[in-house]
């Protein structure tokens, strides 16, 4: 008990927690350990529930045992080899299962690494195939063919001096098609990347069609262009559960690939991948040998110390599904992103563009709405945030940029019982927002040219869109 009888031994009638938590400075005194844990756990609950997070790629259920893996490995450095050698044969083995799942040559000598995501994975790759063009005799500024990208590939094109040729898309086309690859393709392509489960729409490119555009372009040319494929989300869908689809390491073309193991390779938040089809493929210039750590160990990752438990978790989801496993895992999400788009299309007003099929795509759906509605999919996304959902709405890519597309992605967790939840607040949402169609008055001037339908009328949630853009 307090040496004052009038004081309280209650948190919240502590001096720490009777006071606005320090925001703008460093603090100059210090805190009991469980009101600072307070004031930080009360302020994320402003956050917003990830599991009904709709917008996100990434792994928002993971079992107790994961959890304890991670926590048992929160003070693991995975690049100080010599300290953890067992957390690094874990990423080795890792490695090399993962090679062997994309089908490499000889997965026990191909090269790969851990990183903090695939989107350092896809700067790796993309560094690769930049160092193999100039030790080929490149000259000049290098460029890199693909169709609509994640951002990651503007980062990679801006921090590296690397050109993006773009590839706009023609009519009601919304990926990167075979027949557009040639005319973009010169001396100083250094790879074309095909997205295997686009960030937009949710769609598989066709890597295949692209790599035969690229051997009947070096039959015609002599151009000899490789493939790097990011794989972000469908690296870990389509070996099992659309496994007849040939994206991978069967092509000789693909000499690198991409994936996120925090995406739907199950890990937690922080995993990611990078393997090249052969040893060759890793230029040793990119390859750093450092003896500060206590041993000598090679690194070609753009962070260096990282935590080790999204290794150590990965290599435990792979070895506890296996192909059965994951097989099981990622068909049940399929038939959730299914009951999903079916339950969508029988509301009424929407157009599916990706309606969960494993041959075309990640576990996803995605749909647009008619412009004939006294409202619109950001209007919709909006509403079903009252009710915790967040659904994201946006602009599809250059070239179809007039048009709005909402998507969903389904992850490991999310169930057909959620899904109907969602289905029940899509239905509420929508007899809300035809009752009452929440428009004001604009000038279309003032909306950037943002038009929507042929009023004078914009809704208020588009319009914080367009201003925010």
């Amino acid at each position: 008990m307090p040496d004052d009888p009038t004081a309280s031994d209650d948190l919240f009638a502590q001096p720490p927690l009777e006071t606005g938590a320090p925001k703008n400075a460093f603090p100059d005194s210090e805190m009991f350990a469980e009101a600072a844990y307070q004031i930080v756990h009360d302020e994320l609950l402003l956050d917003g529930v990830a599991r009904m997070n709709l917008a996100t790629f990434c792994t928002t259920w993971v079992d107790d045992r994961a959890r304890r893996l991670m926590n048992e490995s929160i003070d693991k450095n995975i690049v100080d080899k010599d300290e953890y050698p067992q957390t690094a044969e874990l990423e080795r083995r890792c490695v090399r299962m993962l090679a062997d799942l994309w089908h490499a040559p000889d997965p026990a000598t191909t090269r790969g690494t851990s990183t903090t995501g695939s989107s350092e994975a896809a700067m790796l790759g993309g560094l690769a195939a930049k160092f193999r063009w100039r030790k080929r005799g490149g000259t000049g500024i290098p460029n890199f063919v693909c169709g609509p990208i994640q951002v990651v590939w503007e980062k990679f094109a801006r921090y590296f001096d690397v050109d993006i040729r773009q590839v706009p898309l023609r009519g009601d086309r919304l990926t990167l098609h075979p027949d557009d690859i040639a005319t973009h393709c010169d001396e100083n392509t250094i790879m074309v990347v095909p997205t295997f489960g686009q960030t937009f729409t949710g769609l598989f490119e066709d890597v295949a069609g692209i790599s035969q555009a690229l051997d009947d372009l070096q039959a015609r040319t002599g151009l000899d262009i490789p493939i790097h494929v990011d794989a972000a989300s469908g690296g870990f869908l389509a070996p099992f559960a659309a496994p007849e689809l040939v994206w991978d390491f069967r092509l000789p073309r693909v000499r690198s690939v991409n994936a996120s193991g925090h995406k739907t390779g199950l890990a937690p938040l922080g995993a990611g991948w990078a393997i090249w089809r052969s040893a060759d493929d890793l230029p040793e210039e990119l390859i750093f040998d450092v003896d500060y750590l206590g041993g000598n160990m090679a690194t070609c990752n753009l962070n260096f110390s990282r935590p080790g438990g999204q290794v150590v978790t990965s290599y435990y989801e792979f070895i506890r599904l296996g192909r059965v496993g994951y097989s099981r895992v990622q068909s049940a999400a399929y038939s959730v992103a299914q009951h999903l788009a079916a339950g969508i299309e029988k509301l009424g007003p929407f157009e599916i563009i990706h309606d969960g099929d494993p041959l075309r795509g990640i576990a996803a759906v995605s749909w647009t709405l008619p412009d004939d509605q006294p409202y619109n999919l950001y209007d919709l996304s909006d509403r079903l945030r009252t009710r915790g959902w967040l659904v994201a709405a946006y602009p599809l890519p250059a070239d179809r940029g007039d048009e709005t597309i909402m998507r969903a992605l389904i992850r490991h967790g999310f169930s057909h019982d959620m899904a109907d939840l969602l289905l029940t607040d899509i239905q509420r949402a929508l007899a809300q927002l035809d009752t009452h169609p929440p428009t004001v008055p604009l000038d279309r001037a003032a909306a950037g040219g943002f038009t929507h339908n042929a009023t004078p009328e914009v809704s208020t949630a588009a319009l914080r869109h367009r201003l925010r853009a």
